[in-house]
């Protein structure tokens, strides 16, 4: 199972399609999306079905994203509060 470095990569990258988690962790769609059912059943991922339209066209699929998990600030200045 790869549940460690799907989580890692959803902590890192953000919401991301299956797709493209299989295609940038080299695990086949299949094993991607029963590790990441068995994520979702502890509730460790959120899921939901998408249907998004490059060219045009039609693409269904499903958005990942980690449950709890919030990002660092991001370094840098921030915008000061004007009185």
């Amino acid at each position: 199972m790869h549940a460690i470095p799907i989580l890692q990569y959803l902590k890192k990258h953000g919401e991301q399609l299956d797709t493209e988690i299989a295609a940038a962790l080299g695990i086949p769609l299949s094993e991607l999306r029963s590790s990441l059912s068995v994520l979702s059943a502890r509730g460790e991922t959120s899921q939901c079905s998408v249907t998004r339209f490059p060219h045009g066209k039609p693409v269904q699929g499903m958005l990942y994203r980690a449950l709890g998990y919030i990002p660092p600030k991001a370094p840098g200045r921030k915008p000061s509060v004007k009185n």
